[in-house]
């Protein structure tokens, strides 16, 4: 077996500067599309809400027009 080679302390220090560069751009990310998300998703759910409510109307006024004298 080959011994391991001992890697360079520039390449340490680059290796580690350059993970914690990732991990301190991902939050400031993070934070920057956690309020536009929570946004579209009240939206959405307003939406939902007003969906669901005409789909209700449509069923109840489909029901008024079965219950008729005529049958």
């Amino acid at each position: 077996m080959i011994p391991p080679v001992e890697v360079s302390s520039l390449i340490k220090v680059s290796r580690y500067s350059l993970l914690l560069l990732g991990m301190i751009y991902g939050k400031k990310r993070y934070d920057y599309l956690k309020p536009v998300a929570a946004e579209e998703r009240r939206i959405e759910e307003e939406e939902k809400k007003k969906r669901e409510e005409m789909e209700r109307i449509a069923k109840a006024l489909a029901e008024a027009s079965e219950d008729t004298i005529l049958k």
